[in-house]
């Protein structure tokens, strides 16, 4: 958590039905092309913040519950327009935003984010759509704390994803119409994605990160990156936090006439009453585990 009541900002305007006041939390996102290895960082700086002690939470890009499946049907359809794709992506966010980012980041969590809203406006915009036109359908969109971008050319991006998997027709770009090979259109797709991302990071202040790096060295810098920007905002582990409640839970005299600590609520052994498993339950379930090793 950080101390104080930082109020989060919006790419535009927002979203007014929810309080954004005092989000404690930090939002990192991470960006890049296709097959550029966000996941695997993703999951590796998960582990990693996990044991420092941090409480963490994870989001993708279409993972919500009411937008994925749909998505999935709709794009194995291969018959999605640049409006489709957009209106079907904002919701897919916007759903997330509301379930799972703001919660997680009321509650005190860091946010990773494997893609945001800066996805949408580079695969919109290479579509022909509005640049000022996708930043309106977002402007729901939180401003995150820190936004690393994965950068890579596109020589070396093709050779690791013929390397490491196949190619999809949506990751080359096939209802663009940019060619009839697979191969040189995505070539030719991924070069645009790259070169709007560049533009972008420019723009919204990414932190770029050399992705033809080893996959070691990638998360090295990007620990370094984030240590820095946790420790500025000044975030508390789980294990910090569970020593500044320890006070609130039992009496400063320590132990009772039987040897048993006194308890500082009224009623020791009554059940606790059922919470909602949100953000708030969740941190709350992570303050009672016991805190992970860090040797």
């Amino acid at each position: 958590m950080t101390d104080g009541h930082e109020r989060k900002a919006f790419y535009g305007h927002g979203l007014p039905y929810s309080d954004v006041s005092n989000l404690k939390g930090t939002l990192i996102t991470i960006e890049g092309s296709d097959g550029v290895g966000r996941s695997t960082q993703v999951r590796l700086l998960k582990e990693w913040l996990e044991v420092q002690g941090y409480g963490v939470i994870e989001t993708g890009w279409t993972r919500s519950e009411l937008m994925s499946e749909t998505i999935g049907a709709a794009k194995a359809g291969h018959n999605l327009n640049q409006l489709t794709f957009s209106l079907l992506y904002a919701t897919d966010f916007a759903d997330r935003l509301e379930k799972i980012i703001i919660p997680a980041l009321r509650s005190g969590f860091v946010v990773l984010a494997d893609r945001y809203v800066f996805t949408a406006f580079a695969r919109s915009v290479v579509r022909g759509a509005d640049p000022a036109w996708i930043r309106s359908v977002f402007g729901f969109a939180l401003v995150p704390d820190m936004s690393l971008y994965l950068k890579i050319d596109v020589d070396t991006l093709v050779t690791r994803v013929l390397r490491n998997r196949r190619m999809d027709y949506w990751e080359a770009g096939m209802d663009m119409h940019l060619g009839t090979d697979l191969f040189e259109s995505f070539r030719k797709y991924q070069w645009r994605l790259i070169r709007e991302y560049n533009a972008m990071a420019r723009r919204y202040g990414f932190i770029t990160v050399d992705a033809t790096a080893s996959v070691e060295e990638i998360q090295a810098r990007i620990r370094r990156k984030v240590e820095a920007l946790l420790q500025s905002r000044r975030m508390r582990t789980l294990t910090d936090n569970l020593e500044a409640l320890r006070p609130l839970l039992f009496d400063a005299d320590g132990d009772d006439d039987q040897g048993e600590p006194h308890a500082a609520v009224s009623s020791a052994s009554a059940e606790p009453a059922s919470a909602p498993r949100g953000g708030d339950a969740r941190l709350g379930d992570a303050l009672a585990a016991k805190p992970p090793r860090t040797d």
